[in-house]
């Protein structure tokens, strides 16, 4: 179904910049929901269907870098001042990624302004970010199927992480919602994705 991610790359190139020169949008998502591959895929496809023909490059920030084992979904604050305003203003961000084995932030990473930027991860469409995306998708597989194929992607070793993990996510989306606001619902198939009007596209 890779004419389904053609036809969504070209929604989202025809949608107006939503920060700055930028088209952010949001991939949003239980953990273990598919998230990561969808959106690796997803920015081959935009690429591939820029405006004006030849690739263009895509940005793609993971959340997991700006999340940390003390706050999980307490990120938003560097978010907005070390990736938003930048953005906003045409100049490349710099956010520092945090490395979940040393358990401390890094050396900043830059992040240039390209014509559209992925954000993936749990909480990416939360209600502090929506006024600057251009698009929210929303990965459709349920917490029962999307967490136990985290577990056992990450290993027995992950388990008191992932036990920690589960009640922090479930905490955050009773809170702060993101699939009541999604645009466009995102489900894997056996071959590919189906893309389905979200929520707010049908309200």
């Amino acid at each position: 179904m890779e004419h389904e991610l053609d036809r969504l790359a070209v929604e989202v190139y025809a949608a107006p910049p939503s920060c700055g020169p930028v088209r952010l949008v949001a991939v949003d998502g239980h953990a273990g929901s598919g998230k990561s591959t969808f959106t690796g895929l997803f920015a081959t496809a935009l690429a591939a269907r820029a405006p004006g023909g030849g690739d263009s490059p895509v940005g793609v920030l993971h959340l997991d870098d700006l999340a940390s084992h003390e706050a999980y979904f307490g990120w938003t604050g560097r978010m907005l001042d070390q990736v938003i305003e930048p953005l906003s203003r045409g100049v490349s961000a710099h956010y520092k990624p945090y490395d979940w084995n040393a358990r401390r932030f890094t050396a900043p990473r830059a992040l240039p302004p390209t014509p559209v930027i992925l954000i993936e991860g749990v909480g990416a469409g939360r209600a502090a970010l929506r006024p600057y995306l251009a698009r929210l998708l929303w990965m459709e597989r349920a917490p029962d199927e999307s967490w136990p194929r985290g577990r056992s992607r990450d290993g027995i070793g992950l388990s008191a992480f992932w036990d920690s993990w589960t009640v922090a996510e479930t905490r955050h989306f009773l809170a702060d919602p993101s699939r009541p606001h999604a645009d466009t619902l995102i489900r894997e198939c056996r071959e590919g994705y189906k893309v389905i009007p979200g929520p707010s596209a049908t309200a």
